[in-house]
Formats: C-alpha cells, structure tokens, sequence
C-alpha cells in the first residue's frame, strides 16, 4: 500500500495501565490505515509494572513504529507534551490509555483531512464496544444523552454548545501546535483549554463523526461520582481562564439540579402546590426511565437499561455539586483555583 497523505503521530500518555496500553497498541497494530504512514508514541510518566519493557518487546517482536518516552510522574499533560516534543508526524492524534481503536480509525480520520486540507485541529467521539460490562455501557450512555450533561461533548453534527475536542479522540496539526503551544497544567479539564486556543487560533477545527474509539473507562459507581465532580469544578476552572468557555448550557446541569431541590422543598413547606411537583416529578421520573428502556434496546442489555436512570441521576447531582462549589469558592469568594477530588481519586 502506498504511502498515506500525511504521516500520523498517535501520543498516548500512560501510568501504570499496562493492561490497557497493550490492548490500545495490539489495536493500533491492526490498523487498515499503512503501517509506514504512522507512528505511536507511548508516555510513560514513571509506570512501575513495565510499559517500557513491554513496548521494547512489542517493537522488537512485530516490527511496528512504535517508541517508549519517559518521564517522571508530571501527569498527562505534560506527557503528551513530552510526545509532541519528539514526534514526525503531520498531525499528533491522541488516544487514552484507556481507550482501543477500530480498524478503520486512522483511515477515517485522515480521508476527513484529505476532503478538507484546510483542518488544522480535529476531534472524534467515544462509544462503548459490545463486550463492555453493563455499568460502562450505562455511563457511556449517560454521558451522550440529552437529559445529562453528555450533550454538552459533542457527540452530533448539530449540538447547543460549542464543540471541544476531548484528549480521547483528538488531533492538531504540527504547524498549528507550534503557533498556540502544548497542553496547560489543569488537572482536569486540560484538553478542553489545549482545544479552546486550537479554536481562537483561527485555523478550521473539524468535528470528524466517524472518528470513533471505544471508551473503556476505570470507573466504579463512586468513582464516576467523583470523576463527574471534578468536572463540574473543571468548568469553573476553566471559565476563570476565559469566559467563553462557559456557555448557558454548562450552568443548566446545575441550575436544574437547585430547581428541582428547591421546588421540592417549597412543595414540603406549601401543600397547595404539592399536586404540581407529583406532576413535574412525574415526568422526570418518565423521562429517566424512557431514557433506560432506550439504552437497553441500544444495548441489547437489560442490566444496562436498570442502571441508566441511577448513572444520569448520579451524573447530574455530581457535576451540579462540584459546578456550584467551585463557583462559591472561586466567583463569589474569590478564592484561587481548586481541582476537587484529589485524594485516592482512582478509589
């Protein structure tokens, strides 16, 4: 096969997640995109269980492109910096630890840059792989549903906030890396800031709907209540960097959330207006049970369709949570930034 068009760098930041570092890389390695056309750039930042090693004998044993950076523990941003710091391709794509990629990934992404040369930055979407157990099947369900703050990720053509993309599923041209810089320190939150000044650069920055991995998140039910806290905080965080990326549409997880708790105190307080709330309740109620008889015909599970309403009821009271806390500590208090969950956060 014929040399691609453009030559790719895949940087994938990793700590500790051999496991998932070897099925991420065996799927880069059934790519139908040319294997002479692409390079994959593992991370490590300071793993113990061997990623390097492994990767050494993977390069050795298959031939691939395939290459080993170290660092000390700095996090993943720095991480992905360090990758563009040594990387030959044309564009960097970036891919989670935690992620796999279908064959035809690389090949999508780079017809989408053939029809248009005038990309400069691009992103993907998430989705979940029919051998994923029902919890990530729910949360990956919650997490592109309308009624939760999946909408806001950009998982259509037509969506009510602007698209970023996300450290998953994305990618930059070198030209426009070397114009707007690496990834910033944020602990969460980092990839949407890289992907803000990708869009005030001015280059195109291209939502690529056929650009899909599989999302294979380490999570527990307490776990992503944690995980969706932070990205609450993240979002106050990020707007103290520029406002612009706070749009009405982040606030409303948050402002529905006091709405309802607030409506449902009043109704407490004044039994007059008791049958409104059954009402309204009523409905939401529906609504989050439509939404798991949904994801279980989606699915094809109905373990999946049982958990979905708890995982999008779960999903909205954390991110509401840390949204809120951030804004009183950080807008109204004035205090200086703030990441949330940091202790045994993985736990």
């Amino acid at each position: 096969m014929n040399r691609a068009r453009y030559f790719f760098s895949v940087i994938v930041p990793s700590y500790d997640r051999l496991d998932e570092v070897r099925e991420l890389v065996r799927s880069l390695g059934d790519q139908t995109f040319p294997a002479e056309s692409f390079e994959v750039l593992v991370v490590d930042d300071g793993s113990t269980d061997g990623t390097r090693d492994w990767i050494e004998a993977e390069c050795r044993s298959t031939g691939m492109n395939l290459r080993c950076l170290c660092q000390s523990r700095q996090g993943p941003g720095a991480a992905r910096n360090l990758g563009m710091s040594h990387a030959e391709g044309t564009f960097f794509v970036f891919i989670d630890s935690d992620c796999t990629a279908p064959p035809d990934w690389l090949s999508v992404i780079h017809a989408a840059l053939e029809d248009d040369p005038e990309i400069r930055g691009f992103g993907g979407r998430d989705d979940a792989r029919p051998d994923f157990p029902p919890l990530l099947k729910a949360i990956n369900y919650s997490m592109t549903a309308f009624l939760t703050t999946g909408g806001l990720r950009g998982g259509r053509k037509k969506r009510l906030a602007r698209f970023y993309p996300r450290s998953f599923n994305m990618g930059i041209h070198r030209d426009l890396y070397g114009q707007i810089g690496g990834f910033g320190g944020l602990r969460h939150g980092q990839d949407i800031e890289f992907s803000n000044r990708m869009l005030r650069s001015g280059g195109k920055i291209a939502y690529i709907p056929g650009s899909v991995v599989y999302h294979r998140r380490r999570t527990s039910l307490r776990r992503f209540y944690r995980q969706v806290f932070n990205w609450g905080v993240a979002r106050i965080n990020l707007y103290k960097i520029d406002s612009r990326m706070l749009e009405p549409l982040h606030a409303a997880p948050a402002a529905g959330f006091w709405a309802a708790a607030f409506f449902t105190l009043l109704a407490l307080i004044y039994p007059v207006i008791f049958p409104v709330w059954i009402v309204l309740a009523g409905i939401a109620v529906f609504l989050f049970l439509a939404s798991g008889v949904h994801a279980a015909i989606r699915f094809k599970c109905l373990r999946t369709g049982v958990l979905t309403p708890a995982v999008m009821a779960l999903q909205i009271t954390g991110y509401a949570l840390g949204f809120t806390t951030a804004f009183i500590r950080r807008v109204i208090l004035g205090r200086g930034e703030w990441t949330g969950f940091v202790k045994r956060y993985d736990k």
